[in-house]
């Protein structure tokens, strides 16, 4: 076994740590200094993943590139391969895996296509999906064909990282990258402004004019301020075009590293020559200019994650852990080892760490984050709390009934990872078409070249270059994936949660909205409509005494009625006594000496005597009468309310000439009313789950485009079948909602909102699509005719990303 490292020795590899290093990973409770973020990144993955005894077992240093060169080892350390034991990514031979991973190295859209195309070629892999807005990679694969370390491989071998999905590694990574990228960019713009100042007199002096050991003296200066910005600030071009070839594919970065070395090397040998033409001025406005538009994309990409970043980091990971509750001692422990039946103190501001219940105490909790729920709600002992809810008000103690990996916020956590796990048909189309753009492009650069070889040798090189350079797709394939991801992040921020990717482009095509009614375009909760009191008794008397009576009730009515009288001013609480009640019928006691009866009119009547007076209740409403000896004192109207934003979401789709449809397991009568009430032309009745999912698939046969709006507890069937589909979000639920979509406020007035993003989106890709489209067919043959100069040809291609990206952010803000 090797000796313990000094204290300036890696822990994971034996290499002398750098001075001033601040690599660090705890390990069996020390703080292990590394060489590099490679080690720290392999040695924070071992620990992560429970494997930390194999620094307590090994019998030599991991290995190193140096020690391994020219192997495949070092592509990916075999202390990853302990990924294949891991629980999380196993599974048997009949099963497919899926894995979430956090990849590191994306520079921008094209990289997308090559991660996935790589890892598609592997046999057993199914599927492929990387995220551009979050960076995060969704892999499925047959189990027993091939082992996650394989896919690590395989990345590796094109040049990216990646590991297991990491809130905390991350939101580092984002951090590195902008401070990596700030810095070549920094460096580009340093060069091309000291070449620009070195190149000028060439421009501005007439023929002969110039000392030509002037010339030459700048000319070397400009190489030399030129070297940093080709070194360092392109090395993202050429990394990227080294990767893209070994993996024999040609990605978006192949033109560009082209054109750059081109022009780079050409100008050298000029420089050398003593004679023709340099483009060092263009060689680093290109890089900046490139750079600058990628930067832009990462802020795009850090935005369109915003919303998620959030949820992510609402979990805590620690608790105060109770062991022997009601003993009041408490241990920290990490929140992912909690399990039902611990118990866990809430401070006041902490967020709670899992689902539970309150064993003790009484608090208000903000939901914001995971229903959108503006305003605390108060919980009492025995309510149920969300983990990821935040306490807001006194100290509390939880007892957990779900772990944190099933809680309601990982539920909507992988809601969220589902929706980024597959591309909408015209963000494929727009990739497809980048990757054989970049064919053609080449081809055309040759042809290009040998034409003007042909016809004019000086210009044929400058013209080559500045093809390569001005047609660069990265704005093709920024044009959908940029708009999707703002539109994405806009919807979830109002509380609309998009979870698959054809959401807003299939929305944007429907033909009818079909509508469940309770608890879609109702509330789903029985409330007190109106009023009306007899022989002098006044409403809000009625309703304190009807509330006595129900006080501890649990039937829905009861507690619609207890509701209606906590909202009367100047609440006056009364008792009741000797309470009996008559399931079906209703409840009788006495208060303040006298009797009354609460329930329906037959019950009543037995204590009020005589016929009950004429209620003028809806036909949808439920009447609940309060008599006393001989008198007839009160009837409530009770029936399920429309939700208030109801009416308008109707009106909205109606407007822009969308059918309307309302399908409802509630009688004939009842749905009719609905209906009438809202300017619904067709209502459907008495339809069990089985004739709603036939109705839907009717409309379809017949060339509809079919949005369903239902509440996802019962309408899972019709919800899957309909090309798109929206459910009410509860937070409980919302791991098992079938929908497409998912209103985390439960406002139905958020599926017009969608509609109007899924428009709004829409158009910005259509007009990104074209600016695209229109920009390389008029640069091209511009750049191929000589029209335009390579330095010309790098402001074009950077402005047309830029202008892509800029676009879209334009959705953030509606």
């Amino acid at each position: 076994m090797n000796a313990v490292p000094q204290a300036l020795d890696c822990f994971h590899c034996g290499l002398p740590v750098p001075a001033g290093a601040r690599w660090h990973v705890p390990i069996d409770g020390v703080d292990r200094a590394m060489c590099c973020p490679g080690c720290e990144a392999v040695a924070r993955t071992i620990v992560d993943i429970g494997q930390a005894s194999y620094y307590r077992e090994r019998t030599r240093f991991a290995a190193t590139a140096g020690t391994i060169a020219g192997t495949t080892a070092d592509l990916v350390p075999p202390e990853l391969r302990l990924y294949d034991s891991d629980p999380r990514f196993a599974a048997d031979d009949r099963e497919q895996v899926e894995a979430v991973l956090l990849v590191e190295g994306i520079r921008c859209a094209a990289c997308v296509w090559l991660i996935e195309h790589r890892l598609l070629q592997i046999d057993g892999v199914t599927a492929a999906s990387l995220n551009v807005a979050t960076e995060r990679l969704t892999v499925r694969w047959r189990a027993g064909a091939v082992k996650l370390s394989d896919l690590l491989q395989a990345l590796r071998t094109i040049g990216y990282a990646a590991f297991p999905y990491d809130a905390a590694r991350h939101s580092e990574q984002l951090r590195k990258s902008g401070r990596t990228l700030g810095r070549q960019l920094f460096v580009a713009g340093l060069s091309m402004m000291q070449v620009m100042m070195y190149v000028a007199p060439a421009y501005m002096a007439d023929d002969g004019t110039l000392d030509p050991d002037m010339a030459a003296l700048m000319r070397w200066a400009s190489l030399l301020l030129t070297l940093p910005a080709v070194v360092y600030s392109a090395q993202p071009f050429f990394a990227g075009a080294w990767a893209s070839l070994r993996a024999r594919v040609l990605g978006m970065d192949v033109p560009v590293a082209l054109g750059i070395g081109a022009a780079f090397l050409g100008s050298v040998v000029a420089t050398w020559r003593g004679q023709g033409d340099v483009y060092f001025d263009s060689v680093t406005m290109f890089i900046f200019l490139l750079l600058a538009s990628r930067y832009l994309e990462l802020l795009a990409r850090r935005k369109a994650a915003g919303a998620l970043e959030r949820m992510q980091h609402a979990l805590p990971a620690s608790a105060s852990k109770l062991a022997a509750w009601p003993a009041r001692d408490t241990t920290v422990v990490p929140a992912a080892a909690l399990v039902a039946g611990d118990h866990i103190a809430v401070k006041p501001g902490e967020p709670f760490a899992a689902d539970g219940v309150i064993a003790e105490g009484r608090t208000a909790v903000d939901l914001a984050l995971l229903t959108g729920e503006s305003a605390p709600q108060p919980k009492d002992v025995g309510d149920a709390v969300p983990g990821g809810a935040v306490n807001t008000s006194s100290a509390v103690v939880l007892r957990v009934t779900k772990p944190v990996a099933d809680s309601t916020l990982s539920g909507l956590l992988k809601l969220v990872e589902r929706a980024g796990a597959a591309k909408p048909r015209i963000a494929q189309w727009a990739d497809r078409a980048a990757s054989h753009f970049v064919l053609a492009l080449l081809l055309f650069a040759v042809a290009t070249l040998a034409f003007w070889s042909w016809h004019d040798a000086a210009r044929a090189w400058p013209v080559a270059i500045a093809v390569l350079v001005v047609s660069c797709p990265c704005a093709l394939s920024l044009a959908t994936p940029s708009a999707l991801a703002a539109a994405t992040d806009s919807l979830l921020a109002k509380g609309i949660l998009v979870v698959r990717p054809h959401v807003l482009e299939t929305l944007h095509r429907a033909t009818h909205i079909v509508f469940d009614k309770t608890g879609t375009l109702t509330t789903g909760r029985p409330a007190v409509q109106s009023v009306q009191t007899y022989n002098g008794m006044d409403g809000a008397t009625a309703a304190q005494l009807a509330a006595a009576l129900e006080a501890g009730s649990l039937h829905p009515i009861g507690r619609a009625i207890a509701a209606h009288a906590q909202a009367q001013p100047h609440l006056i609480t009364l008792h009741a006594e000797a309470l009996l009640e008559l399931p079906g019928q209703g409840l009788e006691g006495t208060i303040a000496g006298q009797r009354y009866r609460l329930g329906n009119a037959a019950f009543a009547a037995m204590l009020a005597g005589g016929a009950p007076p004429d209620a003028n209740a809806g036909a949808d409403a439920t009447t609940v009468w309060l008599v006393s000896q001989g008198r007839w004192l009160a009837c409530f109207a009770v029936s399920d309310s429309l939700r208030l934003d109801a009416q308008q979401t109707v009106d909205r789709f109606r407007a822009q000439g969308k059918q309307v449809v309302l399908l409802s397991g509630d009688r004939q009568a009842l749905a009719d009313q609905v209906a009438q009430r809202l300017g619904i032309d067709i209502a459907l009745g008495d339809c069990l789950p089985e004739r709603k999912l036939a109705y839907v698939q009717q409309l379809q046969a017949a060339g509809a485009v079919v949005a369903m709006v239902g509440d996802g507890i019962n309408d899972a069937a019709v919800l899957s079948a309909a090309d798109v589909s929206f459910a009410m979000g509860s937070g409980a639920a919302l791991a098992q909602v079938h929908a497409d979509t998912v209103l985390l406020h439960g406002q139905i007035g958020m599926v017009g909102e969608t509609a109007a993003m899924a428009a709004a989106t829409m158009q910005v890709i259509r007009q990104n699509l074209a600016w695209a489209t229109v920009y390389n067919i008029v640069a091209i043959p511009a750049a191929a005719f000589g029209l335009l100069g390579p330095w010309l040809a790098g402001v074009g291609m950077a402005a047309s990303s830029a202008i892509v990206i800029v676009n879209a952010l334009r959705l953030r803000a509606r």
